[in-house]
């Protein structure tokens, strides 16, 4: 060993930046090392040493060069979340749990389609694969992924990776405003307040509730007769538009991934069926109604006050 490698005052001497980019087998023989000059030194400098020891083992354990953590391959995020997508990858999508959820979105927003993961998301789409989770009341909300980098996320940092709606009836038949109207749109309906901070929110589990990224949603806004160009609204949870189901409807987003891969239109619906739930479009040519999907895909529209059933849609 080069006498310069040992210094007697201190330990070992700081060579932490020679571990950039050198191999596991290099640390484990660095190690080897430091074990015979351990054996042969004294007291004092054997402590120093085994200080340096546990210093290098924490960072072959720990998977970091050089203060770098190592990341997944195909540029995945890196510690927990790169050991979720690994998980996740590796098991049946319908087996996902929220964190892994989370983190397959996460991989998805930064890596795009070249994410490890981008392929096990989107076939779960494809297939309408349905995850669920216990709601406060104790009821299961079954959800799916019907959109991949999709929304655009509040805060101006990039597009959420994934997009889910809610497949069944667990959060009920609600009604759109408590007064026969539409004017202010989705934007001021007394169901939008209630998702994203009233009592339909709290029905949401707190681990789901920590998890969601508020996005940008644009709606027509004006309602009452005649309606009006759509404006922005940040939604953590939000109803689809009429557009974001059929495509080919008024101009409130754009028609999501899973609709579009069904086919779904305004004249060929049968991809849209299941329970008859609300969009958070308005009627254009109304003062009264909003827009919502009949139980047999096709789009119909009633008044503010009546109840249909609220299927959430949210990002990661």
């Amino acid at each position: 060993m080069h006498a310069a490698a040992i210094n007697l005052r201190g330990g070992v001497a700081p060579e932490t930046t020679r571990f950039r980019g050198q191999s596991i087998i290099e640390y484990v023989l660095i190690i080897a090392v430091i074990g015979l000059v351990i054996v042969f030194a004294g007291p004092g400098v054997a402590g120093a040493i085994r200080n340096q020891f546990n210093l290098v083992g924490n960072t072959v354990n720990n998977g970091t060069v050089g203060g770098v953590e190592g990341g997944a391959s195909g540029g995945g995020s890196a510690g927990a979340d790169s050991a979720a997508v690994q998980v996740a990858i590796a098991k049946d999508a319908k087996d996902w749990t929220l964190d892994e959820q989370e983190a397959v979105a996460k991989d998805i927003a930064k890596n795009g389609t070249s994410s490890i993961a981008y392929a096990k998301a989107k076939a779960a789409m494809d297939a309408g694969t349905k995850f669920s989770m216990k709601l406060t009341n104790g009821k299961t909300l079954e959800y799916r992924i019907i959109g991949i980098n999709h929304d655009d996320l509040a805060d101006g940092s990039g597009m959420a990776g994934l997009t889910f709606e809610a497949t069944n009836s667990a959060l009920g038949s609600q009604r759109m405003n408590a007064t026969d109207t539409n004017a202010g749109g989705w934007d001021k309906s007394e169901l939008r307040t209630r998702l994203n901070s009233g009592d339909l929110w709290l029905l949401l589990p707190s681990e789901l509730q920590s998890k969601v990224k508020p996005v940008t949603k644009t709606t027509d806004n004006v309602g009452g007769n005649g309606g009006g160009a759509p404006s922005a609204t940040t939604d953590k949870v939000f109803l689809l538009s009429a557009t974001e189901v059929y495509g080919d409807m008024q101009s409130d987003g754009i028609q999501y991934e899973c609709y579009k891969s069904k086919g779904v239109t305004g004249s060929n619906y049968s991809g849209a069926s299941g329970y008859s739930h609300w969009t958070r479009s308005v009627r254009p040519r109304s003062s009264t109604s909003f827009r919502y999907v009949q139980s047999g895909g096709i789009c119909y529209s009633y008044s503010a006050t009546d109840s249909f059933y609220v299927l959430p849609a949210f990002c990661f």
